[in-house]
């Protein structure tokens, strides 16, 4: 079987887990297949050859210059502090050598090292949630998606921040050589096959604001805490000793959500762990995160998530310890 070449680029001021994180799921391919000749050839360069230091202290050793390196099948640009401010030189590079590559790949803000380079003009892109306002405002020709942890869009794949690689190095894995390969490599690694790529960046308590009012606070606290409880902005209202109006109105103020979107992302979001951690069935789940029936959660997933709750189940609830001894196979459930 062919190798199939993957080349990474480097910098000063790369995030290091940008760079290893898909080059240990890329080089596991090989020994996966059970013939370390197949698989990938990775290869890592920088622009002149010399060792970049990664933003968290590494040195990191490229095996050649940009111009010395073999043409990519896949072409990996990863972030890190080093892709601020722009580097024209590298820019003129990827503008030249974007296009010859097959596939072209991005983690977390090397999506802004692609768009400077004119590599995701009328695409569908993400990046590090952090950034993506910054890449919607400089790059008004890039539909920009804050939510995803990756987005395939063609022969382009841009993915978030850091561990977000992994999960689109093995989805891209996956395609190239089957689901048993790519699950052979997340064993290795000890990581989930796979999280879907729709699947949010960050937590409902972390993608809202903290209120500012005390009152305020307490009910959010409230709302992840009872999921299944009565969650009406009446009920809340009350528990905020606010009217219902003030109460809506000084919500959305301090959080920048409304009181129902707030109530429905922490739903799906309790939802989502249910089905991911548990064994709990459908009915169950739904009852435990506030929707009163299967089909307003199975709703719900559809169009938050784009994938009925048995769909997302089957596709991130980790496979059962298998005992030692017992013969296994490549196939997942």
């Amino acid at each position: 079987m062919e190798q199939r070449t993957v080349l990474v680029v480097l910098f000063d001021d790369v995030q290091s887990l940008d760079v290893t994180g898909p080059v240990e799921v890329f080089a596991g391919a090989g020994p996966s297949l059970g013939d370390p000749e197949s698989g990938y050839r990775v290869r890592t360069a920088s622009l002149d050859g010399a060792p970049v230091r990664t933003s968290s202290g590494l040195t990191l050793v490229p095996d050649s210059t940009l111009a010395d390196a073999p043409a990519a099948h896949t072409l990996l640009v990863p972030g890190g502090p080093g892709t601020r401010p722009a580097d024209p030189a590298l820019t003129d590079w990827l503008r030249t050598h974007g296009p010859r590559a097959e596939r072209l790949v991005s983690v977390c803000t090397g999506a802004i090292r692609l768009a400077e380079a004119g590599l995701l003009e009328g695409r569908r892109a993400t990046t590090h949630w952090a950034y993506c306002e910054k890449l919607a405002r400089d790059h008004p020709g890039i539909d920009v998606d804050p939510d995803p942890i990756y987005v395939r869009d063609g022969r382009v794949a841009t993915s978030a921040g850091v561990t977000a690689g992994i999960d689109l190095a093995l989805a891209l894995v996956e395609e190239d050589f089957g689901r048993a390969v790519a699950l052979t490599i997340a064993r290795h690694l000890v990581v989930f096959l796979r999280r879907p790529g729709n699947q949010a960046q960050f937590s409902v308590q972390l993608a809202a604001q903290t209120a500012r009012r005390e009152p305020l606070r307490e009910v959010q606290q409230w709302i992840t805490e009872h999921p299944a409880d009565d969650l009406s902005v009446e009920a809340l209202a009350v528990r905020a000793r606010l009217s219902p109006r003030h109460f809506a109105r000084a919500f959305q103020a301090d959080t920048g959500s409304t009181p129902g979107k707030y109530v429905e992302r922490v739903r799906i979001e309790h939802a989502r762990r249910l089905l991911e951690d548990t064994d709990d069935g459908v009915e169950q789940v739904s009852r435990a995160s506030g929707y009163g029936t299967p089909e307003a959660m199975r709703r719900a997933f559809v169009k938050t998530l784009g994938a009925a709750p048995a769909e997302y189940r089957r596709r991130f609830h980790p496979a059962p310890l298998v005992p030692a001894g017992t013969p296994t196979s490549h196939t997942d459930r």
